[in-house]
């Protein structure tokens, strides 16, 4: 059965990859190389994140 419900890895890792894409697009508008990497870099630990929450979901679906 596939639970529609996201675990809260994969919002959390949903949440840092919008908080980075803001961050991103912060970077380009003040031409801010410094925003411009984090944001980048957030994007990829949410997408990380998010990723490790399929993972246990995965996981706790095959186990059920």
């Amino acid at each position: 059965m596939n639970n529609p419900i996201p675990n809260k890895d994969q919002v959390e890792g949903k949440l840092k990859q919008t908080e980075g894409k803001v961050q991103d697009a912060k970077g380009d508008i003040t031409d801010s190389p410094e925003d411009d990497a984090a944001g980048k870099a957030k994007q990829v630990a949410g997408k990380a994140q998010e990723l490790l929450g399929d993972a246990k979901k995965a996981i706790h679906e095959a186990t059920r």
